[in-house]
């Protein structure tokens, strides 16, 4: 008892002596310690999240963000680890195969710059100078020593994250891409959607604990959502090669192309194609939604669209263009085609399926001269100059002047030549997005939708948001307006001078434009002329599904709207429509057609197999499995173009040759050969003769001639 006496007394003396020491410090040394943990912890340190997706209407990956890598080495906790002579033995094995993964650089390259990094105790020492992808870094970290635990091995690496899209430059600029190194958005999709796409961050605090820094979490980041296109890639690599290949054909500077589908407004396809300073063609400025240029001819059906809504003409209306060249207020309005004497007297549909610049310019500058403000007025009441709030950066509506009196009551911003001019679309300034609008809305029967990029916003495969198509104007004109352009329109293509726009599969309608590109207080032939060659349209004629324009710019000529962007926009109505083509098999029949295949002779097993799997009923007289081996030999008989009988044949002994004409080379060679003779092939097809007939006593050495023909 005095024993446990002693030690109660001792152990309570220590606890004694401990709560005083926790009371000093948490008093007298209070402050001190509180600078102490100041200096191994860190406050609110942001953690990124996961940059969401870009998908394409059907839920392809257009750009999502990938893991990349740059890997070091911590000689010092090699070496403190004591494998040093482990990264000795295995320093020869490491460098080969970092040469097998960079092959710019030698073994012995890679062999110095390690050992340098050794010298130099360096602890973040980098192995390859560059980021890495996923898959290279799996392979990395599986070299020896590096697949050690990071303080064992000295190996450990910072991993990044990389914007990729999936399928390369297609709709690159209206995608979007990243600033890598700041992890910010550039342009495009990426940039109008950036903080849907890119999440919250989160927090945490770093405490050091025996020599390393814990997270601990305070707030946890909030991965980005995804964002559903209205593009189709399909469609986007239709209507890119479709553009390229006219641009590389005619040495065109620039070329755009857009697809709109009709009901909703969706944008299926976006093209934006630059000539480089090496020549080839890339993704450089998003023209479709922001080039301000006077669009030319593709104007005029808005100018005829608001006479005949107005009711100041008919489309009986004759209008006498002359020998193609017509004075309005001292400027000569020209023709195409006023070198070979001009169009004389049109009618109305006519000054459009020509697209005679004297018509359309006579007949509005006849009827609004005097009220130029009705013209504008009708042309506003279309659409074209809309605001259509395009979510990409740097997308700008149209600009249409509207005239305006000073107090004096004379025009300030307007002059006699200026009506006719803006008829037939200079003077104004409209992106190819709008005229495609405009041309989407006739195809609508009269009903605006405001181009669509994206459809919704999904996050963990819910949606979280909806952007349904919305109607911008319930109708742009009078019913019997709208009919009587769509006829003009189609007429353009049957007729007039879109025929190469046109289809032999479905009727197509628009307007062809060509249009000198002005170059400011220079003018418009400064040092060459430049032209914008457009088409657009929409098809088919009689049940709308895509609007489309494709607009070029090209230095000199030739020059044509119809002629050039004309076949690219065929190319495309043509490659959209065949995508959704679906035919039925019976359409392909003919008195000619062969619905059984012609069966050979031979492994009846095989023959079999293959008819069951493709849907050829089988009427046979023996049981076995392709899949088991053992082959049964026979021969296939047609019963009235519509069942095959197959059927067992007797074979000969090993000793005699068998009879295999019919058979295909496969199966006769097996059979020959596998008696000991040997065979010799001459044509192709199905066996017709062989030199050895069946039943032949096989003697050594003998060989058989086989003489095959196609049947």
């Amino acid at each position: 008892m005095p024993r446990y006496r002693a030690i109660a007394i001792l152990l309570a003396l220590i606890a004694l002596v401990i709560l005083g020491k926790t009371i000093y410090l948490m008093t007298a040394k209070h402050d001190y310690w509180m600078q102490v943990a100041d200096r191994v912890k860190r406050d609110s340190v942001y953690v990124k999240p996961n940059r969401g997706n870009i998908l394409s209407s059907d839920g392809q990956l257009l750009a999502s963000s990938l893991p990349e890598f740059k890997i070091y080495m911590d000689f010092v906790a090699l070496h403190q680890a004591k494998n040093d002579s482990l990264w000795d033995a295995k320093e020869d094995s490491i460098c080969l195969k970092l040469h097998n993964i960079f092959p710019e650089r030698s073994t012995n390259y890679f062999i110095l710059h390690l050992n340098e990094g050794r010298k130099k105790k360096s602890r973040h020492w980098p192995i390859w100078d560059k980021r890495i992808d996923y898959c290279t870094f799996t392979q990395i970290a599986n070299f020896p020593v590096f697949h050690l635990p990071p303080d064992k091995s000295g190996f450990h690496w910072e991993e990044f994250d990389a914007r990729k899209r999936s399928y390369g430059s297609l709709a690159s600029r209206t995608i979007g891409a990243m600033f890598g190194a700041k992890d910010t958005a550039r342009f495009g999709l990426e940039l109008s959607y950036d903080s849907i796409l890119r999440g919250q961050n989160g927090i945490v605090h770093r405490r050091k604990v025996r020599n390393k820094f814990l997270n601990i979490t305070d707030t946890p980041p909030i991965d980005g959502a995804d964002i559903v296109t209205t593009l189709d890639v399909n469609m986007q690599d239709i209507a890119e090669r479709a553009v390229r290949n006219e641009l590389e054909q005619i040495n065109g500077n620039v070329g755009v192309a857009i697809v709109m589908e009709v009901k909703t407004g969706d944008i299926k396809a976006i093209v934006n194609l630059d000539k480089c300073f090496d020549g080839k063609y890339r993704e450089i400025h998003n023209h479709a939604v922001s080039d301000l240029l006077e669009p030319g001819s593709v104007f005029k059906p808005a100018s005829i669209m608001t006479a005949l809504d107005d009711g100041v003409v008919d489309t009986t209306y004759h209008v006498n263009t002359g020998d193609g060249v017509w004075n309005m207020y001292g400027r000569l309005m020209k023709d195409h085609n006023w070198r070979r004497g001009g169009y004389g007297i049109l009618t109305l549909p006519q000054t459009l399926w020509y697209s005679s610049n004297v018509g359309v310019s006579r007949i509005i500058d006849d009827h609004y001269r005097n009220n130029p403000e009705k013209f504008v007025r009708g042309l506003y009441r279309t659409g074209i100059a809309d605001n259509l709030d395009i979510p990409l950066v740097g997308a700008t509506p149209a600009r249409i002047r509207m005239p305006h009196k000073n107090h004096h009551g004379q025009y300030d911003n307007w002059s006699r030549t200026t009506l006719p001019w803006m008829s037939i679309g200079y003077e104004s300034q409209v992106p190819p997005i709008s005229v495609l609008t405009f041309y989407n809305t006739i195809a609508n029967n009269g009903v605006m939708m405001r181009p669509r990029f994206v459809q919704r916003i999904i996050k963990d495969g819910k949606t979280i948001m909806e952007f349904p198509p919305e109607v911008m104007r319930q109708n742009i004109c009078k019913d019997k307006t709208l009919h009587e352009i769509q006829t003009i329109l189609r007429q353009v293509v049957s007729i007039g001078l879109g025929k190469k726009a046109g289809s032999k599969s479905f009727e197509v309608s628009g307007k062809t434009g060509t249009a000198q590109i002005s170059k400011g207080i220079r003018g418009y032939k400064t040092g060459g002329t430049n032209y914008l060659l457009s088409f657009a349209g929409y098809f088919p004629s009689n049940d709308p599904k895509y609007s489309c324009i494709v607009c070029i710019q090209k230095s000199g000529l030739p020059a044509s709207g119809g002629g050039m962007s004309g076949v690219v926009f065929h190319n495309i109505a043509e490659g959209v429509m065949a995508q959704n083509l679906k035919l039925s098999v019976t359409a392909a029949r003919d008195s000619d057609s062969v619905f059984i295949p012609d069966v050979k002779a031979g492994n009846i097993l095989a023959a079999d197999y293959v008819l069951s799997n493709i849907g050829i009923p089988i009427n046979s007289d023996w049981d076995g499995s392709y899949a088991d081996g053992n082959p049964i030999w026979g021969r296939a008989k047609d019963i009235n173009n519509r069942k095959l009988t197959l059927y067992r044949t007797p074979l000969y002994t090993k000793s005699q040759i068998p009879d295999v004409i019919g058979m295909g080379a496969r199966d006769a060679v097996y059979l020959i050969e596998s008696r000991g003779v040997k065979v010799k092939l001459q044509g192709c097809g199905e066996v017709v003769r062989q030199s050895l007939p069946p039943g032949h006593k096989i003697k050594k050495g003998e060989s058989c001639d086989l003489f095959l023909e196609n049947k």
